[in-house]
């Protein structure tokens, strides 16, 4: 069981479907289990074979290189398949260790802020190219998941560490979707928005792709570090005006923006990017285990997003509308993205999102269940995965609906649902990521 504290939260028939639900979406889609069903390996040949398509290097080498939360995990699975004595040199980028490799060089960096350690991992990557003096008869295999954006941090000349970091930060809190942030990010960057995969040319470069972002957008996942860009600078300021960034950003971010030199590539054709994982792939594991627990279970999207709030107020007027009859569980895959005060407290958007469904549903007297979960074990608080509430979490605990309110005012989540008891989901860092996971029994 991926989660740790099944034990003290599955204190219901419905709570420990729920967890067990969760749980196999989570497993499915684990690296290892990706990367072996996604690419098989001729040694003799030496071919790579990625989704049907064909790669040999047998008159070249084989490099390795990427980053996000899965890479490490990925880089071990790949060892698996491909004999560390067929890979020349290998760098990847994560958010945890652990991972155990003989070739493969993993780094860990920071996130959801980019940090130095990231930087030296991107480093080290780019030197292969002159270092091993890369032709066209190599091939460069490239893993990439989400979280990538902040563990490969290569700032574009003249802007600051501190200064990204410090965008980030504010493009983070301000609502906007990762479509949006992930545009800055490209233009502040020397390997986002296809750089990466430039740098490398003429190699071919194969991309091996974990995908957390709605609709798998190659362009938005990891800031596409392999995938031709089609935004620009212009773009990239925009985003900024929108959300009233502009002018409070720090200035070697603006001047680099006005600036506009080094625009990202169009395209790349010596890059081919594979997507070989995402939350769909998870719900459909989920869907599976419902129906062997006996339950009903039909997946109403993987393209959640948008105010945790406005989403949770639809599910249930959608619910009492009779949208889902037949049904007695949902499942849904995506990325809310909230939108935080002034000084909020703690909590994630996983945890934000149930507590407004306790909220929304604090009234309905049937039994009824919701939980959030992120795929990556941190919802935004490393060691808390996200939360499960169901009508029995008010019960004895003197918590009104205008405390929830309040709390839900401060983004507060964490305090409310550390209050109720039996709430907080923890796995510990999984090393895949695929968005957030939400299950709704009612």
């Amino acid at each position: 069981m991926i989660i740790k504290n099944y034990d003290q939260l599955a204190i219901t028939p419905q709570r420990k479907q729920a967890l067990q639900i969760i749980s196999a979406g989570i497993e499915r889609v684990l690296p290892p289990n990706i990367i072996k069903q996604a690419i098989t390996y001729d040694p003799a040949q030496k071919v790579l074979t990625v989704n049907g398509d064909q790669y040999d290097f047998a008159t070249g080498r084989l490099f390795v290189i990427g980053g996000g939360k899965a890479a490490g995990l990925m880089a071990q699975a790949l060892e698996s398949i491909i004999s560390p004595d067929d890979i020349t040199a290998g760098v990847v980028t994560c958010h945890n260790g652990g991972a155990e490799t003989k070739k493969i060089e993993v780094v860990k960096a920071s996130h959801p802020l980019p940090g130095e350690e990231g930087i030296e991992g991107v480093q080290k990557m780019m030197t292969i190219k002159k270092e091993h003096k890369v032709t066209d008869k190599d091939l460069v295999l490239c893993l990439i998941s989400g979280g990538g954006s902040a563990l490969m941090p290569y700032p574009a000349a003249g802007v600051d560490l501190a200064d990204k970091q410090a965008i980030t930060k504010s493009l983070l809190r301000s609502g906007a979707p990762i479509e949006e942030v992930n545009i800055v990010r490209k233009h502040l960057s020397q390997v986002k928005g296809g750089q990466l995969g430039q740098h490398f040319a003429p190699a071919r470069v194969v991309s091996l792709i974990l995908s957390d972002v709605v609709g798998n957008d190659l362009s938005t996942i990891a800031s596409g570090p392999t995938t031709p860009d089609p935004t620009t600078f212009t773009d990239a300021i925009q985003v900024l005006e929108k959300y009233d960034l502009l002018d409070q950003a720090p200035t070697s971010v603006v001047t680099h923006l006005k600036k506009g030199e080094l625009e990202t590539p169009a395209k790349l054709p010596n890059c081919h990017n594979y997507i070989i994982g995402d939350n769909k792939l998870a719900l459909e594991a989920m869907k599976v285990k419902a129906e062997e627990l006996g339950l009903k279970p039909t997946i109403v999207t993987a393209k959640e997003k948008g105010s945790p709030d406005e989403i949770v107020a639809s599910r249930v007027k959608e619910i009492k509308t009779g949208k889902y009859k037949g049904a007695n569980i949902l499942l849904m895959g995506g990325e809310p993205t909230p939108t935080l005060p002034d000084n909020p407290g703690e909590g994630g958007r996983n945890q934000y999102y149930t507590a407004a469904a306790l909220f929304a549903l604090s009234q309905h007297q049937k039994g009824w269940l919701v939980a959030s979960v992120a795929t990556d074990g941190s919802d935004f608080m490393p060691e808390i995965a996200g939360g499960i509430v169901d009508n029995n979490s008010l019960t004895d605990k003197n918590i009104t609906t205008q405390d929830i309110q309040q709390y839900l005012e401060k983004f507060d989540s964490y305090s409310l649902l550390e209050r109720l008891d039996n709430s907080l989901v923890i796995t510990g860092k999984t090393g895949t990521n695929v968005g957030d996971l939400m299950v709704w029994m009612v």
